[in-house]
Parts: structure tokens; C-alpha cells; sequence
């Protein structure tokens, strides 16, 4: 029998320390022989990044206990921090890269040993890094990224391709390490090899681009020794977003672009390539086709991270691809026939990494009902299982939230994508004269999405009486690159008004109570909330976490170098506008706040320091707006530990109660400051 109760005050099993519990994704799976490894998280380890193995039985395990840490810092973001290989004789061989000293190790699990180091430790700077290996046991070498700081300053850096020998000559040898790639190129990632072994193609680009801006596929010949020669740009340029490039079987390249406005998938064949690059080519633009154009969805998304991966050449000839618009799916590719067959399945997101074992295709994948797990798709029957990471229902699915995909009309009649979750129990119900709170959730990136997937945060709300409606404002990704445009020199104006519109409509609807709205997000999501809070009067209160409020500090020196110059585009050429920075900086505009906030940060964050979050709280000091501030030791950008992300949990909750007038007393009450 349903208890009535107001929204707000239902009492949930999903508490904050479950929510917490399943924080965090598999990712960067791969196969090696017949098993697949991938990283999961360890939310109560640290919040370190575990190896896992699944072994040809099914069987799962860790084979690096804690500390290890299985995670790169390139970019800060990072990018795939492992790979494995196959060996005649000893077992499996890995290669990953370990969190805190970000060096390289050389791990031999059915060997007994502890990993050794492969590479060496530099004091200067930020130190040496590395990203997106590439395992090449015959010549003795691990190919990948090298990100190595010249100096002290986030922007004094380099970066590479680079061969680090097996066998630990490197380890304390900085020498050792040969370059097989010049700097330059601002980015790079790493190295995918031809079939035959002759070429190698990678992705680079500049700033004051992001990786969605532009970027260009180069191509290298591989020498026996020494760097690659012949070093060239293929395709892309300025206004052309090339996120992944590899080869096919034939000799083929393969490479997504969105030169037709979503990023598609497009083919160089042999005899076009070697008539383009060799030494009787013709000037003139290289020939490439797309294998499945006019179909307006996306087959690629954001290089947010080093090494992310939409699609997956196989020996048959197929093609492995992630594809979509708004939501994902996992399909086959025919480039003869353009033709696509979708895995059958209740998924609905697969994160950008793919791995093939023959004829089977393996991904993460989740659904508005399940977590992300790993999913094997056997391309021969069609059929797709979970082979591991399997979720599992913590709570009765019961008091999962039901998803409503929504398409919203904001400022100049465009269009604005969003998920509903509406309040649900299966324990309680609302007076019928009681409209619920909401809270926006406005994602990170900005140039990023919200997935339709199972979050137990939002059930942790929903569960309890109070909706949450995903906005996926202007800018985001999954619509195509006018959508993705609409945020150029526009951050801080349509990402504010598209969460306005949507929090509006459902007010206006009498799906929201227009008196009980609040706005909450992370990093480029703590922005929008916070220019949210000092430019509208739609909201009640604001949950800001690790955010951007000081554009000018931003654009300076208070950022890590790969984001360092993202404001061109996000608000213009900081020469031409400088103005533009000073008026949409929330730190500017703090005597605008009238509505109760709570500010998250990490101590240890290089992507959006506290120092910002410290100005703007002497900017609110004595206003006698209520407003709390938490500060966590020994997290970064993006809450990890579990102690953090209950504390930040509730705290959001207790803000959200206070503000709205709900009597809750199952979480410690939020002291704020006024």
C-alpha cells in the first residue's frame, strides 16, 4: 500500500553510501589472447583504478592489489592507460601506466613478480607521462604517448610519440627513450600501425583548437631505427573534427570525420593512399569516401581522452561501430554495402572503447536500467551477452527512475534535448494538489552529453520525491556539429538559457513546481549553474562543484595546458574581447546571487583550482545569501572516494531540503555561512 508523504520527504533504500558505492565506469577494455581485461573503479580503495581479468572460463579478478593505480594523467584527463600481449612462451605480458608516478610498468601476471618500471621519473614540471600503448613484442617496444613538462608552468610541455624498450633500459635513462614523432604538434595521440607495418597514423592538432574543432590524420613510414620519415598531414584541418583514425585489413585507412557535419566514418583505399603519399603522387586532394553517409547520426564524439574509440576494424573485412544520435548502439559496418546491423539489447550508451577477439566484438555498455558492464556481441549469430563487470541490482529496480526522452523549445524556436526523470516509489505517493521539485543537471565538457544510463545519484532524488531533469543544452555532442556549434563564443548565454527553457517548460507544463527549482552541476557544469545563479531568477538554489567562475584567471594561469586556450572558441579571442571574459564571469557578478548555494571542490584540482572557488566566496562574504562550502583532501577534479561522494550527496540533499521546506533528518544538516 502506497504512503502518502510531500515530495521530498519519502523515505528511499537508495542512501548515499549505495549511490557512492557505484560510482564510476569500466573502461579501456581489451583483449589479450583470449581473455579480456579493462579498468574499473575502487571507489572505497582510494578511488584508484583496478586491472581486471577475465579469464577464457569467465573467471574475474585483480591482478594488481591496491596501491596500484592503473590510470594516465596525459592531458590530465588521461587516455588509455594499458595494453597486453600474447607470448610464446610466459604468459601474458602488460604494460600500464601507474597513477602516482605515472610511470610505465611491465607487468608479467602468471610470472610472480611485482610490475617493474619501464620508464623513468623527472622532477621537472609535471614530469614525464605516458598514454595509449601499443605493445610491439617483436621489436621489444611499447609505443605511445610521451607528455613531458620543460618547466614548472601547466603549459611548459611537450608531447610525442615515442618507443620505450621491454627490457628497463629506460627505467632510469631518459635517453633510452626513442622519439619516433617531432613536437610539432600541441597533441598527438598514439601510433596505429599498418598491416603491413610500413606506416603508422596518428592524430594531431594545435591550439587554440579543441579536438572538436579540428584536428588532421598524420601518416609516418617506419623506419628500422630512428623516428618515422616522410612525415606528413593526410586529411582534416582548422574547421574538420577527426577524432579516430586506423587501418582495415586491406591497407585501407580508416578515419572519422564531420566534414559533412556529423562525424562519419570515411575510407582511403591502398592505391588511392600510395598515389596521394608516394613519390610519384599527383597534387591535389586525397580521395576518400564515406561508407555509410546522409544517415544523421553520429559515428564518433569528443577526444576528451587519448585513445577513445567509436569504431573497430576486423579481419573479415567488418567494421565495429558506435553510432547514434542522443543515444548509442553497437553495430557492424559493411563498407561494401554501407550497410549497418545493430546488437539487439536493452542498451543504450557504449562508451568510446571497443576490443575484437575474432569474429566477437566486445564494449562497456548501459542502460536506463542497468550500469555499464562489458558486453560481448559474437557478429556470426548476432547475439550479445554480458560477459562481465554484470550489473547488479543493488536495491529492487523498483525504485529505479523511468526515463522521459524530451525535446524542448528554447530562445529562437531551437531545439533542446533532455531526460526526465520524473519522482517515483513504489512506497509513496505525492498529494494530488502538490506539484514536485526538480533540479537541472547540466553536464561537464561543456562539449560532452548526458547518457541515458541507470545513475544511482538520480535515484537517490528521484527515490526520495524529487525529479531531475538532464539537460543536454546547445554545444552538446550526439547531434551533429551545427548542435555542437550553437556554444561558440556563446558559453555562459545558451547553456544558461536552454536549462532556463527546459526548467520553465516543466514549470509551466505543471510538471515542476516553479517555486522548488534548482540547478546543480560539475566542472563546465559548475559554470553554467553558477552563471545560472548570477544572470536568472528561475531557480531556488544551486549545487556548484569544481567549477570554472573567473574566465580570465581560466585563461591565463589557472588551468592545465590542453583546455588552456578552450575559451577562444567558448567565448572569443580573449584579444579581441577581453570584456566579454570580465561580464560572464560569475566571480564578477557574485552580488547578483540571491539564491542559497552549496560549492564542492577537490584541494588537489589542477583542471579548475580552488583559488577560484576561494575568490568568489570573498566576494560572497557578508551578502547574506546562505551558502555552504565543502573542501576534500586528496581529490582532484571529479569526486573519487567514497567518503567524498557521500558527504557531497548529502550535503546536496540537506541544501535541497532546507531551500524547499522538506523535514528531512536522515542526512547531517548543511551549516552555511550568510
Amino acid at each position: 500500500m502506497l504512503s502518502m508523504g510531500a515530495y521530498g520527504t519519502w523515505a528511499s533504500p537508495i542512501d548515499a553510501a549505495l549511490a557512492a558505492s557505484h560510482d564510476g565506469r569500466p573502461e579501456y577494455v581489451g583483449v589479450v589472447g583470449d581473455e579480456v581485461w579493462w579498468t574499473a573503479p575502487r571507489p572505497a580503495e582510494a578511488g584508484r583504478r583496478a586491472l581486471v581479468r577475465r579469464r577464457a572460463d569467465g573467471h574475474e579478478e585483480s591482478p594488481l592489489p591496491a596501491p596500484w593505480n592503473v590510470r594516465s594523467r596525459v592531458i590530465e584527463y588521461g587516455g588509455v592507460p594499458w595494453a597486453g600481449a600474447t607470448r610464446p612462451e610466459g604468459g601474458p605480458l602488460v604494460v600500464f601506466v601507474h597513477f602516482p608516478d605515472q610511470r610505465l610498468y611491465a607487468y608479467e601476471p602468471d610470472g610472480g613478480g611485482a610490475p617493474r618500471p619501464l620508464t623513468p621519473v623527472s622532477a621537472t614540471g609535471g614530469g614525464l607521462r605516458w598514454a595509449d600503448p601499443r605493445l610491439l613484442l617483436d621489436r621489444g617496444e611499447v609505443w605511445c604517448v610521451l607528455e613531458e613538462f620543460t618547466g614548472e608552468s601547466p603549459t611548459d610541455v611537450r608531447r610525442v610519440i615515442a618507443a620505450v624498450p621491454l627490457d628497463g633500459s629506460a627505467a632510469e635513462n631518459r635517453t633510452a627513450v626513442r622519439e619516433l614523432s617531432d613536437d610539432r604538434h600541441r597533441f598527438v595521440t598514439g601510433p596505429r600501425l599498418s598491416p603491413d607495418g610500413r606506416r603508422a597514423a596518428w592524430i594531431a592538432w594545435d591550439h587554440p583548437r579543441m579536438p572538436w574543432d579540428g584536428t588532421v590524420v598524420m601518416l609516418g613510414d617506419v623506419a628500422e631505427s630512428g623516428p618515422f620519415t616522410g612525415v606528413r598531414a593526410l586529411v582534416g584541418g582548422t574547421g574538420e573534427s577527426v577524432p579516430q583514425a586506423d587501418w582495415a585489413p586491406d591497407g585501407s585507412l580508416l578515419f572519422v570525420s564531420d566534414s559533412d557535419g556529423w562525424w562519419e566514418i570515411r575510407r582511403i583505399r591502398p592505391e588511392a593512399l600510395d598515389q596521394a603519399i608516394g613519390p610519384d603522387r599527383a597534387p591535389g586532394v586525397i580521395r576518400s569516401a564515406g561508407l555509410c553517409p546522409g544517415r544523421g547520426e553520429e559515428f564518433g564524439g569528443p577526444l576528451w581522452k587519448i585513445g577513445l574509440q567509436w569504431f573497430h576494424p576486423m579481419d573479415n573485412g567488418l567494421i565495429a561501430v558506435i553510432h547514434g544520435k542522443g543515444s548509442t548502439a553497437l553495430g557492424v559496418l559493411d563498407p561494401a554495402t554501407g550497410e549497418v546491423v545493430d546488437a539487439a539489447g536493452p542498451w543504450t550508451e557504449w562508451a568510446a572503447t571497443l576490443a575484437v577477439q575474432g569474429d566477437r566484438v566486445i564494449g562497456v555498455a548501459a542502460s536506463p536500467r542497468s550500469a555499464y558492464e562489458i558486453v560481448e556481441l559474437d557478429t556470426g549469430t548476432g547475439h550479445a551477452r554480458v560477459i562481465g563487470a554484470a550489473h547488479r541490482d543493488p536495491v529492487d529496480p523498483a525504485y529505479y527512475p523511468e526515463p522521459r526522452i524530451r525535446t524542448f523549445t528554447g530562445p529562437d524556436h531551437r531545439e533542446i534535448h533532455a531526460h526526465i526523470y520524473p519522482p517515483h516509489s513504489p512506497d509513496h505517493s505525492a498529494p494530488h494538489d502538490e506539484l514536485p521539485p526538480y533540479v537541472v543537471w547540466a553536464h561537464g565538457g561543456p562539449t560532452s552529453h548526458a547518457p541515458l544510463v541507470l545513475d544511482l545519484e538520480i535515484a537517490y532524488f528521484t527515490s526520495r520525491g524529487i525529479g531531475v531533469a538532464e539537460v543536454n543544452y546547445g554545444g552538446s555532442t550526439g547531434y551533429g556539429r551545427a548542435y555542437r556549434d550553437r556554444l561558440r563564443e556563446q558559453w555562459g548565454v545558451v547553456d544558461v538559457e536552454d536549462c532556463a527553457a527546459v526548467a520553465s517548460a516543466l514549470a509551466a507544463e505543471g510538471t515542476a513546481d516553479p517555486a522548488r527549482l534548482a540547478v546543480r552541476g560539475g566542472s563546465a557544469g559548475g559554470w553554467t549553474t553558477a552563471a545560472s545563479l548570477t544572470s536568472t531568477d528561475v531557480y531556488a538554489c544551486g549545487t556548484i562543484s569544481y567549477p570554472i567562475l573567473d574566465l580570465l584567471g581560466w585563461a591565463t594561469d589557472e588551468t592545465h595546458d590542453f583546455e588552456s586556450q578552450y575559451l577562444e572558441s567558448l567565448i572569443g579571442p580573449l584579444a579581441e574581447v577581453p570584456g566579454r571574459y570580465r561580464d560572464r564571469s560569475p566571480l564578477n557578478h557574485a552580488d547578483r546571487v540571491s539564491a542559497p548555494f552549496l560549492l564542492l571542490q577537490g584541494l588537489d584540482d589542477v583542471i579548475c583550482p580552488p583559488a577560484q572557488c576561494e575568490r568568489f566566496l570573498e566576494r560572497m562574504a557578508g551578502s547574506g545569501v546562505p551558502h555552504a562550502y565543502l573542501a576534500f583532501e586528496g581529490e582532484g577534479h571529479g569526486f573519487r572516494r567514497a567518503g567524498t561522494l557521500v558527504r557531497a550527496l548529502e550535503a546536496e540533499l540537506s541544501l535541497y531540503a532546507q531551500t524547499f521546506g522538506i523535514d528531512r533528518t536522515d542526512v547531517p544538516r548543511l551549516e552555511f555561512r550568510g
